[in-house]
Parts: C-alpha cells; sequence; structure tokens
C-alpha cells in the first residue's frame, strides 16, 4: 500500500507533463490572441488569458515566463498560419498566370474578407505593442519579412524583372487598406482594387 507520501510524489510528474504538453501552449497563445481581438492588450493580464485558455496559472508561466515571450510567440504563431495561407493564394496565381486585374482583385478579396475570430485585429494590436515594447520587435519584424517575401514571390508571377523592390510597397498597401478596413468597418472593394492596380502598373512600368 502507498503511504501519502508516495502518492503525493507520484501527482507531481503527472502535472509536469500536463503542463508540457504542446496543446496546453497553443490553448495558451489562442487564447491570447482572442482577447486582444477582443479587447485589446488592456486585458492581457496572467489570471484573464489562463482563464480563457483553462489552464492553471502555473501552466502559464511554465510556457511564458514573461509577457514579452507570451505575445512574441503568439505573434509568431498568426504570421505562420497566415503566412501559410497566403503562400497557398501566392501557389495559385503561379499556376494561373494571372493578369494585373486577376491579381488586384484576389489581394482585394483577402483585404475584404471576413474578420472573425482573432485575424488581422490581434495582429495590429500586437505590432503597436512592439512599437512600445523592444522586446517585440524582433517578432514584428520577422513578420514583415515574411510578408516581404510573399509579395516577392507575388510579384514575379507578373513577370516584374526586380519584385523585391518593390515587395514592401506592396505590403504597406495591403497592411494600410487591411487598417482602413477594420477601423471603418466597410470594404470599398472598387477603391481598393484601383489602389492595387495603380501600384502594379507602376512597378512594371519602373522595370
Amino acid at each position: 500500500m502507498s503511504t501519502p507520501t508516495t502518492a503525493k510524489r507520484a501527482e507531481v510528474p503527472e502535472q509536469v507533463d500536463r503542463r508540457r504538453a504542446p496543446e496546453t501552449r497553443d490553448r495558451i497563445l489562442r487564447a491570447t490572441l482572442a482577447l486582444l481581438a477582443k479587447e485589446g492588450t488592456a486585458a492581457l493580464s496572467n489570471r484573464r488569458i489562463a482563464a480563457e485558455a483553462e489552464v492553471s496559472l502555473g501552466s502559464l508561466t511554465y510556457h511564458f515566463p514573461s509577457q514579452a515571450s507570451l505575445l512574441r510567440e503568439a505573434l509568431l504563431l498568426y504570421v505562420g498560419e497566415e503566412v501559410a495561407r497566403l503562400e497557398a493564394v501566392a501557389a495559385t496565381l503561379r499556376e494561373r498566370e494571372p493578369s494585373l486585374e486577376e491579381v488586384a482583385g484576389d489581394v482585394q478579396g483577402l483585404i475584404g474578407r471576413p474578420s472573425g475570430g482573432p485575424g488581422p485585429l490581434a495582429e495590429l494590436e500586437l505590432h503597436l505593442q512592439a512599437a512600445r515594447d523592444p522586446e517585440l520587435q524582433d517578432a514584428s519584424a520577422r513578420c514583415f519579412a515574411a510578408y516581404d517575401t510573399l509579395a516577392t514571390s507575388a510579384l514575379g508571377t507578373l513577370g516584374i524583372a526586380d519584385p523585391g523592390r518593390h515587395a514592401s510597397a506592396f505590403v504597406a498597401l495591403i497592411t494600410g487598406l487591411g487598417v482602413r478596413r477594420l477601423g471603418t468597418g466597410a470594404a470599398d472593394s472598387e477603391a481598393v482594387t484601383g489602389a492595387l492596380l495603380t501600384l502594379l502598373r507602376g512597378a512594371l512600368a519602373d522595370d
């Protein structure tokens, strides 16, 4: 028969294993993104995040000893999934050999997509927080570098000779249009498509 001390010792590894479980870490990150989208960075106390993720405070601090590390990983999680989604769109564009109008239309569709869930609003909150917290700036820079790489690939499908030179402007335009949509709650698809076409035609003419 095990003594109470033995039983207590047997419970400890089980608790540690639960804290280390990848699904627990993922739940914490997704809870962070959800709170960011709903209430902004002001809502990000450890207790609120732990409650949203349905984990203990100990599990949260085990995986993320500082809020900066939590926000950094949340940003990178979102960006990794967003880049994968956009890469699939870019691959489809390469297969189609699209016209300028088709590229502009596809990008407009991406900007104007429903923004339910944490999505772009959470990412915007994280970039704003990075402006105040130097520990987050590397993650923000990696995010935009990933978008630049993707834009370079997409622009290359149009036959632009030096797509990398125009990628950051393309990303900046898309980001700005996305923020405008979030702020106003409306997407002017015609104006968005027109702005994208202006940039794309300018890039082609410049080469």
